[in-house]
């Protein structure tokens, strides 16, 4: 289903994010735990890419098995780095002929290692990709896709200037983006200023929120890595620190406050949430339980 019809048949959105397995067997642990949530009807499912394209084919995989084998609607990452137009061409058409109705279109992170150079990328940033994709004519559905950006509530650490950083999302809308899907973020103050610094812009698309769980110590000493920079309020640094190695109190410390912030979101009219779900099911059913969410 394209995102427009999603948003319209949705006062409040709720997705869910999953990453390719890098193994047969992982892959099936994780589709258990798809079909698991797939009984919560989420409105739509997001596939990462992996960096410099890694997983390319792993995304493109499972994206073509959750579309094939589930009622879900699944919308793959798709990043610039190590692309070129040939390349997100023929990448594009495959998802078409599956009839995957949406992408969410990134800039992407560079492959580990030595200094990538990008000027052999055919696009520098999202907005050319985001343009790319709005002007492909191949899609079975005449609006072609629907289309995804990304923001940062808490500031993206590329691009200090706030100001600068609000334009380059600006560019990413004008050039055809549908909605926009925040980095995950623990303290909602810093997503209602940027709710409101959207305004200001004139950004007027639907802005979805993502949340994630803290369910261990790995997490928690992982994340503010693979979330550039994610930042965590003292009151819940404080109740992890409490907890210390009681994994159990951990995961619930870690789906109450996650709760409280989607309760609260809810309660100040987000357009949606999206759950970064680590590739697992049970804090998100807790989440949804909690929440009085039915699936």
């Amino acid at each position: 289903m394209h995102i427009a019809d999603i948003l319209a048949a949705h006062k409040t959105t709720f997705s869910f994010e999953f990453f390719p397995p890098k193994t047969d067997e992982a892959a099936e642990t994780l589709f258990s735990h798809i079909r698991e949530l797939e009984t919560l009807k989420p409105a739509f499912v997001s596939v990462t890419y992996g960096a410099g394209g890694s997983t390319r084919e792993r995304t493109h995989n499972l994206v073509a098995r959750i579309k094939t084998t589930t009622a879900l609607d699944p919308v793959p990452h798709l990043t610039c780095v190590c692309h070129q137009q040939a390349d997100i061409a023929d990448i594009i058409l495959r998802y078409a002929q599956h009839n995957v109705s949406n992408i969410l279109a990134l800039a992407g992170d560079p492959p580990a290692g030595a200094a990538y150079d990008r000027s052999a990328d055919a696009f520098r940033h999202a907005a050319g990709l985001v343009s790319f994709l709005r002007n492909f004519k191949e899609h079975p559905d005449p609006r072609g896709f629907g289309i995804g950006v990304a923001a940062f509530p808490e500031g993206h650490p590329a691009t200090p200037n706030r100001t600068l950083e609000m334009d380059f999302l600006k560019a990413k809308v004008d050039a055809g983006a549908d909605y926009i899907v925040t980095q995950l973020f623990f303290d909602n103050h810093d997503f209602y200023d940027f709710r409101e610094r959207c305004e200001l812009a004139g950004i007027t698309i639907p802005i979805l929120a993502g949340i994630m769980p803290i369910t261990s110590l790995g997490t928690y000493k992982r994340i503010p890595e693979l979330a550039l920079g994610a930042r965590y309020p003292a009151k819940l640094q404080r109740a992890i620190l409490r907890a210390g190695a009681d994994s159990d109190a951990l995961k619930r410390i870690g789906i109450h406050y996650a709760t409280e912030q989607s309760r609260d979101l809810l309660d100040n009219h987000v357009r949606g949430i999206h759950f970064y779900t680590l590739n697992h099911s049970h804090a998100t059913r807790e989440l949804y339980k909690t929440l009085g969410m039915q699936g």
